[in-house]
């Protein structure tokens, strides 16, 4: 397959200052980047992102998480392999993610009160920002057709 277009974000350079810059917010989270990999990947799955699940399986693999725990992302509630930080951070991607299949507040109170019971501050907003940024790379990815696996390393 073969894309429509660039990525926007490499066509326009002030785009990538600025996730260049949100990128860099991201890392003052403190927030581990193994779990940052795991929201994204669990993102990109929901988006049908190829670029996303190849990029994160990859950066996952190459961090050293095991095989069985990559392959679980998809159905982390009923895989052994996760914290319970994890499964909210998870469930987490899931909500926000999934804002256009909204019944209910995008995030329910309960689920907000277990997110920050095992985040502080800083990481919750570290988390956020991997989760919505997650899902702007996968709605250009996706538009333009990128393929999976062309992707600079």
């Amino acid at each position: 397959m073969e894309a429509r277009m660039t990525n926007p974000a490499y066509v326009l350079p002030s785009a990538m200052e600025g996730v260049g810059g949100l990128l860099q917010a991201v890392n003052e989270g403190d927030l581990a980047h193994e779990l940052q990999e795991l929201v994204a990947l669990r993102a990109s799955q929901i988006n049908g992102c190829g670029v996303g699940v190849h990029g994160h399986v990859h950066n996952l693999a190459r961090a050293g998480e095991s095989a069985e725990r990559i392959s679980a992302v998809a159905a982390w509630r009923d895989a052994p392999f996760f914290t319970a930080a994890e499964r909210a951070a998870l469930d987490l991607a899931e909500h926000v993610t999934r804002l256009a299949d909204r019944t209910a507040p995008s995030v329910p109170d309960e689920l907000w009160d277990e997110v920050a019971a095992h985040f502080d501050e800083r990481q919750l907003s570290a988390l956020i920002l991997v989760i919505s940024l997650e899902n702007l790379f996968n709605r250009m990815s996706t538009t333009v057709r990128e393929p999976a696996g062309l992707t600079p390393d």
